[in-house]
């Protein structure tokens, strides 16, 4: 029997049973044109944001990075030091201020500032947190505060690109920039890595914080405006249908193919992606913003229907309760859904005055939401690898702000020798507080974490090596953490 009248005497049974393997290797091609690796396809570059695999085993398969730009009074909220209040109105000793910098602050005059928080112990680690973060108080078990930062910047833009990149100048990579260069995009329809702001002044650094640097543009953040559209433009023209634009971008890229395969630049293929992806993200991002589908528990858990309270005449342009609680909710949505690094970013923390008001009006803004969204991710079976990270760009001094021209002192200067922040989640060890400080929070007194050490444990977190991941740039190859020595801080790790 020839093969053509074997064929056609197949039973469906034989046909299924010998048609499997083709099936699989259509998937395979699929997969391998999708990514540019077909021999065929020769002459179209790789895909940037293709899923690769990570150096070793990760704990965190995506995070979730809260930055409170500004620098909150970690003696305020998370680090109890009640000789502040027993010294309120004295001066520091030299041995204790020693050649500190200060931003505004006179340091001759300067004297120790009390607290009135009241601080209690929580969860079965009985960890002191502040009565102004009641709801993250809850989740005290699940976080692992690190009370021993320390950073070499004391001003709010170096300081924040230290925090952010790794490196106080302009033009270097952010940490999501860094994992999604590493790791790549876990969602064919959305960004790997997302940002969303809620600002009242702004932000010193602006997309600074958030950008690829040197990196193709592929693997910075995208950013996600408040409000029903997102991302600008993601909705057609009037007249003109989807089948049209899908022409139009597949015409694009046939151009950018050309072009690249002329002067094989990497930035040709991450604009080939960056159509691709928006045409997708036309379905899919206003799905994601869209909260019609949660449940009304869900939404009143996060506080996003929240009346904000009237603000005060000195606490102008500080927020919006429910566009935090949104911003949080979305971040859970958008982890569910692929994408890799989310950041939510909140200004300002920065109180040199007002202290009082200013810092009890913020934490009443985020931490019901933040609370809502450890507590959701865990509920989920999501927050064992969903690493979530709360950081400033420094802390605050124990001395009050005597700037020439205040009438009385109200605010507490920048302090980058000593603060606090909190992971949780994502292969973090909750339940402990890790690192000390001395007796005004003014030096780190035990396990010292530099921003370098802090990143290198987020890596490490996400199965990257800190040492291997590297990108060539002007003949040198370039590191999150630099060139100087940084750990992996062990103790942090589950």
């Amino acid at each position: 029997m020839s093969p053509f009248e074997q064929n056609l005497t197949q039973s469906r049974r034989d046909f299924l049973a010998t048609s499997s393997c083709g099936l699989g290797t259509l998937a395979l091609a699929s997969l391998l044109k999708q990514d540019g690796l077909l021999a065929e396809e020769a002459s179209i570059p790789a895909n940037p944001l293709a899923s690769r695999v990570s150096h070793f085993a990760p704990k965190a398969e995506r995070c979730i990075f809260i930055f409170l730009e500004g620098g909150p009074s970690q003696m305020d909220l998370f680090d109890p030091k009640p000789l502040l209040n027993k010294y309120d109105g004295q001066p520091l000793p030299d041995s204790i201020v020693g050649d500190a910098k200060f931003a505004f602050l006179q340091k001759e005059s300067a004297t120790v500032m009390g607290t009135s928080r009241v601080f209690k112990k929580h969860g079965q680690c009985g960890m002191d947190i502040s009565d102004l973060l009641p709801h993250i108080a809850t989740c005290a078990d699940d976080i692992a505060l690190v009370r021993s930062m320390h950073t070499n910047q004391f001003n709010h833009l170096p300081g924040q690109l230290m925090l952010n990149c790794g490196e106080s100048r302009l033009g270097r990579p952010s940490v999501g920039a860094w994992v999604t260069y590493g790791l790549g995009n876990a969602s064919q329809e959305l960004p790997s890595y997302v940002v969303m702001v809620s600002k009242g002044r702004g932000l010193p650094g602006g997309s600074s914080t958030w950008s690829s640097g040197f990196l193709p543009s592929s693997y910075g953040g995208v950013m996600f405006r408040n409000g029903a559209s997102p991302v600008l433009n993601l909705a057609n023209p009037e007249g003109i249908t989807p089948e049209m634009q899908s022409a139009s971008i597949h015409a694009l890229n046939d151009l950018n193919k050309l072009q690249h395969k002329h002067i094989g630049d990497p930035e040709i293929a991450a604009r080939i992606n960056s159509y691709e992806l928006a045409f997708r993200m036309q379905s899919s991002a206003p799905e994601l913003v869209d909260l019609s589908g949660e449940s009304q528990a869900t939404l009143d858990a996060y506080g996003v229907n929240r009346i904000e309270p009237p603000i005060k005449s000195n606490l102008g342009g500080i927020g919006n309760f429910q566009t935090f609680s949104r911003h949080c909710l979305q971040a859970r949505r958008m982890v569910e859904r692929g994408v890799r690094f989310v950041n939510i970013i909140h200004a300002s923390w920065d109180h040199h005055s007002s202290l009082d008001p200013q810092l009890a009006h913020n934490c009443q803004m985020v931490d019901q939401p933040i609370a809502a969204l450890l507590k959701d991710l865990k509920q989920r079976g999501l927050l064992d690898t969903t690493l979530v990270v709360w950081g400033s760009e420094f802390g605050r001094t124990a001395l009050g702000e005597n700037r020439k021209g205040f009438k009385k002192v109200t605010g507490r200067d920048h302090h980058p020798g000593a603060f606090s922040l909190w992971m949780a989640g994502g292969g973090i060890k909750g339940g402990q507080v890790y690192g000390e400080t001395d007796d005004f929070a003014w030096h780190v007194a035990r396990d010292p974490v530099s921003m370098h050490d802090f990143h290198a444990t987020i890596l490490h977190l996400f199965g990257l090596d800190h040492n291997k991941l590297s990108y060539r740039f002007q003949g040198l190859d370039f590191r999150l953490t630099g060139v100087n020595p940084a750990k992996v801080v062990k103790g942090l790790i589950a």
